[in-house]
């Protein structure tokens, strides 16, 4: 699979392979760019994912979370005791079965979130204020095709 993969990267004229490394190294360069705005919210970059989980993708079971942040059970029990201590988390267990534990956002997480959205908005909007509006026309397409690839 990977064979055909460079394999039809090399027979494109398009150069995808270097507009994709490119993509790759700006994107990473970005994320860490607006990420520092997560210090601001006093959690660590683990405690914000799984929070981000459950605010933007509803209650989970200790285990579906665990799944989708690709760390242990133990790991996930931790950081969802550190969220439900500091009142993120509501952490709830299945009245029919005591092994299933829900893990859902509170208010107070949500809002942490958005906060912390606003803080990361905030940062990306002071960047591209740095661009002409040709250069910021270019982003509207490339976003615009890129959405569409992604769906």
């Amino acid at each position: 699979m990977l064979i055909e993969w460079k394999t039809s990267l090399k027979a494109s004229s398009l150069g995808l392979g270097a507009i994709a490394t490119d993509l790759h190294a700006v994107a990473i360069r970005l994320l860490r760019q607006v990420r520092q705005e997560d210090d601001a919210s006093g959690l660590t970059a683990a405690r914000l994912s799984a929070l981000s989980v459950l605010v933007f993708g509803g209650r989970k079971t200790l285990g579906e979370l665990a799944r989708v942040e690709q760390v242990s059970l133990p790991t996930m029990t931790r950081i969802s005791a550190a969220l439900a201590k500091a009142g993120y988390v509501k952490r709830t267990i299945d009245p029919d079965d005591r092994r299933y534990v829900y893990l859902e956002a509170t208010g107070r997480g949500l809002t942490l979130l958005e906060v912390g959205r606003e803080r990361r908005v905030a940062r990306l909007s002071a960047l591209l204020a740095s661009l002409t509006s040709s250069e910021l026309a270019a982003c509207e397409r490339a976003l615009a095709a890129l959405r569409r690839v992604i769906g």
